[in-house]
């Protein structure tokens, strides 16, 4: 996995056997940039790339390509998110044509949450394809520099392709085989669903290293902070595919709530510390969603920074 096929600053820190850090930022609910700037200038110095979420929980928010080019325009390094929910393979093929004109180098490839959850329900979804097509889309587009009609590309976009993974989602036994589908498709980088259940994921990579699935692939573990105890409960029980364990739960809900926020940020930190450890983690992707001040404190007291510099 050291050989790096693309521009992608994020590719390089992997290929180099840094730890990588990622974060993610929402866009807003409006067509101010700013929202989306500030949040990027509290994070940047902290992390190697930023995700910017593509409309998600089904709301309606400011484009992830015009979020990413507000990034790019900074001197950042964004993380396009893709979601299959909302376009066909010719507007997916035209936005991946899009974001590679403003030479952004990162994608996550996704099917994207169902429109029932968000502000527009009887929205339609199209998922001409699904996240594992998108991955063989954007690897098709980008190493045969053809389109999926087959015509040629004429400067094809280079791009390091990453997607999801839940090694929490029923049934567990399918989650390993699901990952080395993935890859199967082509998919370089996986930032996964946010971990509370440590053993749970350390089973889960214990299995991937099994199939040297850890050789193939680039795993950044996901980690949100709790906020509160409520957090914690609304996780545990109304988040489908999320599993808080109920020592988290009981630890949150023990703390004064004035201490609450501060809690989370240090079962955040210990989580960080722990997988470390963990032979094939090769990063974290800190998802601190409308808390990115946070972000800082976090990589610092988890000894991930400074961030490397590339030569």
């Amino acid at each position: 996995m050291t050989d790096v096929k693309t521009p992608s600053k994020l590719e390089k820190i992997l290929a180099a056997g840094h730890l990588a850090v990622t974060s993610e930022c929402g866009p807003p609910r409006g067509s101010d940039p700013e929202v989306i700037t500030k949040k990027a200038e509290m994070i940047k110095d902290h992390v190697d790339a930023i995700n910017i979420t593509d409309n998600q929980t089904s709301v309606t928010r400011m484009c992830s390509l015009a979020s990413c080019i507000h990034l790019k325009q900074m001197g950042l390094e964004p993380v396009l998110q893709m979601v299959t929910r909302d376009r066909n393979r010719i507007a997916l093929q035209s936005d991946i044509l899009g974001a590679a004109s403003f030479d952004i180098y990162n994608i996550l490839c996704l099917s994207g949450d169902h429109q029932s959850f968000g502000d527009c329900p009887q929205g339609q979804n199209v998922h001409d394809i699904d996240s594992m097509q998108l991955i063989q889309t954007v690897r098709h587009m980008r190493d045969e520099g053809k389109f999926l009609g087959g015509d040629d590309i004429k400067r094809p976009p280079q791009m390091f392709v990453g997607a999801a993974a839940n090694p929490f989602a029923d049934p567990f036994e399918i989650r390993v085989p699901r990952l080395a589908k993935k890859i199967a498709a082509g998919v370089e980088f996986i930032q996964t669903q946010c971990i509370y259940n440590l053993d749970k994921f350390e089973k889960w990579m214990e299995l991937a290293r099994d199939r040297g699935l850890h050789e193939k692939v680039y795993i950044l573990a996901g980690l949100t902070p709790l906020k509160s105890a409520g957090m914690a409960k609304y996780m545990k029980n109304r988040v489908p595919g999320m599993d808080v364990p109920d020592d988290v739960v009981k630890r949150m809900a023990d703390t004064p709530k004035e201490k609450q926020s501060e809690e989370g940020i240090k079962i955040c930190i210990e989580s960080i510390l722990r997988l470390k450890e963990v032979q094939g983690v090769a990063g974290f992707h800190i998802m601190a969603i409308e808390w990115e001040e946070k972000v800082p404190g976090i990589v610092e007291e988890t000894g991930l920074y400074p961030r490397p510099t590339l030569e």
